[in-house]
C-alpha cells in the first residue's frame, strides 16, 4: 500500500530490463519505493538491474521470468509477479521496434511485431487487471508511442501496434475505475534507448530519464493519459487534424 504520503511502496515491470522501465524504477526507489518486481526474458540482465537496485537502494528486489510471446504463460507469470504481496504500480514495459522494411514486405515479421506489442500487452493487461481489481487498489502503467496516434509512413507496422495498445488500455482504464484502480497510458515520442541506437533523433527527442520523471509525475497527479516530453501533445493535435495529402509530404 502506498505511504501516508500517497508514495508507492511496491512496483513491478514487465520488461524490467527496458530503460524506461529500468529509469521509472529508479525514480520510485528514490522517493522511498521498498519493494521491486522485475519481470523479463534475460535473467542474467535481470539480476544485475536487481543487484544493482538492491546494492544502492536497499530494495527489496525480486526476479520473475516473463516471455511475452507464451501467452499460454502469461496468467502464470503475472501469479509469480503478484506473489509476494499488493502491487501500487505496476508497469507494461516491454515491446519491439521491428524494421519497417522488412516489416510491411514479411507477413510474419509484421504479425510478429503486432504479437508482441499489443497481443501480448493485452494478455498481460487483462492478467494483471484481475489481480489489481482483487487487490481494490493499485495502478497499471501502459508504454504507448505517440506513433500510435496517426500511421506515418516511415513507421507504420510499429504504430499500429502501439495504437492497439492504446486503444486497449484506455478501455481499461474505464473498466477498472470504479473498482479503485487507475490505469495511465504514456505517449514518448522518440527516446534515446537502445532500441534507437543508430537512429537520426526526432524533434523534441527525450531520455528515458525524462519519460520516467513524466510517469512518476502522472502517477502522482491521478492522469489517464502522459506525454513525453508533454510538448508532443500539441504537436500531436496539429498532426492528427492535418488533411492526409498534406501529412504525407512530411518527413515523418
Amino acid at each position: 500500500m502506498k505511504d501516508a504520503l500517497g508514495r508507492p511502496q511496491s512496483v513491478a515491470v514487465f520488461g524490467g530490463t527496458s530503460e524506461i522501465g529500468r529509469a521509472v524504477v529508479e525514480r520510485l526507489v528514490g522517493g522511498g519505493t521498498a519493494r521491486v518486481v522485475l519481470a523479463g526474458r534475460d535473467g542474467a540482465a535481470l539480476e544485475n538491474v536487481a543487484t544493482d537496485l538492491r546494492h544502492r537502494h536497499g530494495a527489496r528486489v525480486d526476479v520473475v521470468p516473463f516471455e511475452a510471446e507464451d501467452r499460454a504463460t502469461h496468467a502464470r507469470t503475472v501469479e509469480a509477479v503478484f506473489a509476494g504481496g499488493d502491487l501500487d504500480v505496476v508497469l507494461v514495459a516491454f515491446g519491439v521496434l521491428g524494421d519497417q522494411t522488412r516489416d510491411e514486405r514479411d507477413p510474419g515479421a509484421a504479425a510478429g511485431v503486432v504479437e508482441t506489442n499489443f497481443t501480448a500487452a493485452v494478455s498481460v493487461g487483462v492478467a494483471v487487471a484481475e489481480q489489481l481489481r482483487r487487490q481494490g487498489h493499485g495502478a497499471l502503467v501502459a508504454l504507448s508511442s505517440v506513433a500510435g496516434e496517426r500511421a506515418r509512413r516511415s513507421n507504420f507496422v510499429y504504430g499500429a501496434s502501439k495504437a492497439g495498445l492504446d486503444a486497449f488500455y484506455q478501455g481499461l482504464a474505464a473498466a477498472l475505475a470504479p473498482e479503485g484502480v487507475h490505469v495511465m497510458v504514456v505517449r514518448p515520442g522518440f527516446v534515446k534507448t537502445r532500441m534507437t541506437a543508430g537512429m537520426k533523433p526526432a524533434p523534441l527527442a527525450t531520455t528515458p530519464e525524462a519519460v520516467a520523471d513524466v510517469v512518476v509525475d502522472g502517477l502522482g497527479r491521478g492522469a489517464h493519459t502522459v506525454w513525453a516530453p508533454p510538448a508532443l501533445r500539441a504537436v500531436m493535435v496539429v498532426l492528427r487534424h492535418l488533411p492526409g495529402p498534406l501529412f504525407r509530404k512530411l518527413p515523418v
